[in-house]
């Protein structure tokens, strides 16, 4: 484990996916990186304050200072798109070999309607993929 990414919203599950994150790099010595993803899409309105770049700075700027408390330094990662294939995209241009992703438990219903990203990304990642719950 050399290159560590953080999926990071904000949310209790993306706390739980930093602070797995921080503590592998510390064990590893490994860099860390965090990734939050403003998502796009298609063909929506843009209602929800979550597609806000706002929104996702603030969450980046939370992610880095928790971080820095412990001592490490991050890279942060704001990308544009659909959430789960930005994820894999950065990812691999990034060269991460571990990446860490929260899991929020939706619902059979919410799956089908929303889709999972950690499920995307488990089965999608050519990096490990770990899922904090």
């Amino acid at each position: 484990m050399r290159s560590i990414l953080v999926a990071y919203d904000g949310g209790d599950p993306a706390r739980r996916a930093l602070e797995t994150g921080i503590e592998l790099a510390k064990q590893f010595d490994a860099s860390l990186a965090i990734v939050s993803v403003v998502p796009v899409h298609a063909g929506r309105v843009r209602i929800d304050p979550w597609d806000d770049r706002s929104v996702h700075e603030k969450a980046l700027t939370e992610a880095r200072d928790i971080a820095a408390r412990q001592g490490i330094e991050v890279e942060l990662i704001e990308p544009a798109g659909d959430p789960a294939r930005a994820i894999e995209r950065v990812a691999e241009m990034g060269r991460f070999d571990t990446i860490v992703v929260g899991s929020r438990d939706l619902g059979v219903f919410s799956r089908i309607l929303e889709g999972s990203v950690s499920t995307h990304v488990a089965t999608h990642a050519q990096a490990t993929v770990i899922v904090a719950r």
